[in-house]
């Protein structure tokens, strides 16, 4: 079968793998707000500045200490995580008795303030980053050319997001999790530490979106405004998959970077909107979302 509906085949599977790999950045960055959401209720929106803190981390470790991508994945999350256990304990923390709007803002200035501090330092123009040596080049599938840095991310991503839900949904750990969103006095009362669990989330979710961001980089420029053009799409995908929902994040978001991929073949002007055509469908059908539960 050389072509599907029309639409040759390579052009096809060409853009359902730049549509899946786009669906592993959507699942990452949805599953980190997801997991600070579900324990905080705090709308994280400095998320996407988190992502582009991770790229740059990354590149400037390359550009001034010759840092190589491999050890950009481990260090640029962990450097993100302390800067976000800092801001958790001295400014995040002492918002949680008042209303999550002040949460909201809150994050929304700090995103703002770590755009405009990037674009004084480094200017807005995108900085290359190579991907690594090891995964230059492609794979010959056949039908088409599979590049080795898109098969990686895609791996990565997956392993991420199983790992990321095995901890939350199968183990001691992740039980506390979920018993701290539904009932934090009441898991204090057993003895637990719950500030330094709400710390650890925060932490945890900051890192899921500097790993991204470092898994991104070598796809993308990096620039001070990377973060702020994905994360519309990324609430929306939360939205769509349910509030707090580890598994509707994974699945959401793989689904919907697909499901965007195939539009740009089909009819391209509405590769653009298809993630909120979609979220304004399930609102008016589930608005808890898709795995989403009623309050």
């Amino acid at each position: 079968m050389d072509a599907i509906f029309g639409v040759p085949l390579p052009a096809l599977m060409g853009q359902l793998v730049v549509g899946l790999v786009n669906g592993c950045f959507y699942a990452l960055l949805s599953l980190g707000l997801a997991v600070i959401f579900g324990l905080l209720n705090v709308v994280n929106f400095c998320h996407g500045a988190l992502y582009m803190s991770g790229a740059l981390l990354a590149w400037a470790g390359m550009a001034h200490l010759g840092m190589s991508y491999w050890l950009a994945l481990l260090a640029a999350p962990l450097v993100v995580a302390a800067a976000a256990v800092a801001f958790e304990r001295t400014l995040l923390a002492r918002l949680y008795r008042f209303d999550h709007l002040y949460g909201l803002l809150l994050t929304f200035g700090l995103a703002l303030l770590l755009e405009g501090a990037v674009t004084q330092a480094v200017g807005s123009s995108g900085l290359p980053y190579p991907a690594p040596e090891l995964l230059q080049g492609g794979i010959d599938l056949g039908f088409m050319v599979l590049p080795a840095y898109r098969a990686w991310v895609v791996g990565a991503a997956l392993l991420v997001c199983g790992a990321t839900w095995a901890l939350i949904e199968r183990t001691r750990l992740g039980a506390m999790l979920r018993a701290g969103t539904e009932n934090p006095r009441l898991l204090g009362a057993f003895g637990l530490n719950v500030p330094r669990l709400v710390t650890g989330t925060y932490a945890a979710g900051a890192a899921l979106a500097a790993l991204t961001g470092v898994l991104a980089a070598p796809l993308t420029q990096v620039s001070p405004h990377m973060g702020s053009n994905l994360l519309i799409v990324v609430f929306a995908v939360v939205v769509i998959g349910g509030m707090g929902s580890v598994l509707g994040a994974i699945v959401t978001g793989l689904g919907l970077g697909v499901v965007e991929g195939v539009s740009k073949v089909y009819y391209p002007p509405f590769a653009n909107t298809v993630v909120f055509a979609l979220m304004v469908l399930v609102l008016l059908t589930r608005p808890a979302g898709l795995f989403g539960r009623r309050a």
